[in-house]
């Protein structure tokens, strides 16, 4: 669902609900797999050896959830955020303001307090000043190739916190496109689209788990300074779209009482969601039998 929302982020989705990592080892074993079954080598063996490595017990609930989610409410969504953007910012403001947390949680031991300053702030002003840039604009009928291009970035949302696919597709004009071949079950444009993503899915899932691995602590403050950037387009009064040089207008609160209340419902859900989590885990580690 946090994927058709412009300004929400799948990989913070994910953070939050504890299951980042495991999704990215999920991704990463089911792109090997299909790398193997096309290069080789030992294609047939070697691709059942590694899908069966894949985490299905999270890979196929998240599929489903995410392709009912798809199916079934791409057009609620657009109508409800197109007619009360105010309130849906507000309340999606607030859920990612709170999910800041959560990479903070993770962060290993700290080596150099001015790198990680920089990290973070320039993270956090470059995801500003890029969201400026959205426009409200819409392509009518738009290029299978510009589709699969914009498919393969737009994906990068459900790897990188911080990082809204529907927001980029918003500003290239591929949002309302894109949520209308959903619902109008346009097969041609959701292959192409699919294509593309899977793609980018598969490339960018490496890279992270890469950086993850060799400089943790660097990415874990870039994803919360690309989360912190992001809120810019959930700021419930928006002044229209962004202009050419990147300045979409933020306005000052009007009426502000029903999305200042979402925002701060959207805040609290998630802080006891990251709670319930964290004593869960608590738990978990107190059940593990100890060497002795």
């Amino acid at each position: 669902m946090a994927e058709l929302v412009p300004g929400v982020s799948g990989g913070t989705i994910a953070l939050v609900t504890g299951v980042y990592e495991r999704a990215l080892e999920a991704a990463g074993s089911l792109g090997g797999a299909f790398k193997t079954l096309i290069v080789g080598p030992d294609r047939a063996a070697g691709f059942r050896r590694r899908i069966s490595d894949v985490d299905w017990w999270l890979v196929v609930p998240l599929l489903v959830g995410m392709a009912c989610a798809i199916l079934f409410a791409a057009g609620t969504v657009e109508h409800l955020v197109a007619s009360n953007p105010e309130n849906a910012r507000g309340l999606f403001f607030g859920l990612v303001a709170a999910s800041l947390v959560v990479p903070f949680r993770l962060l290993p031991k700290r080596t150099n307090l001015a790198i990680d300053i920089v990290s973070f702030i320039v993270a956090a002003a470059a995801a500003f000043f890029l969201v400026g840039f959205a426009s409200s604009g819409s392509i009518d009928s738009p290029h299978p190739v510009f589709v699969f291009v914009a498919a393969a970035v737009a994906v990068c949302a459900l790897v990188v916190p911080g990082i809204s696919g529907s927001f980029f597709l918003l500003a290239v004009g591929l949002y309302s496109p894109t949520l209308q071949a959903v619902d109008e079950r346009d097969l041609a444009y959701i292959g192409i689209f699919a294509v593309g993503a899977l793609i980018g899915l598969f490339t960018v899932v490496r890279v992270i788990r890469v950086l993850l691995d060799k400089h943790r602590r660097m990415t874990l403050l870039v994803m919360a300074g690309l989360m912190l950037g992001s809120l810019r387009a959930l700021w419930p009064w928006q002044g229209g779209a962004g202009s050419e040089d990147g300045h979409g207008a933020l306005l000052a609160p009007t009426d502000p009482l029903m999305p200042i209340l979402l925002a701060v419902g959207g805040a609290a859900a998630v802080l006891v969601l990251i709670a319930v989590e964290t004593a869960i885990t608590k738990r978990r580690v107190g059940e593990v039998p100890s060497a002795d």
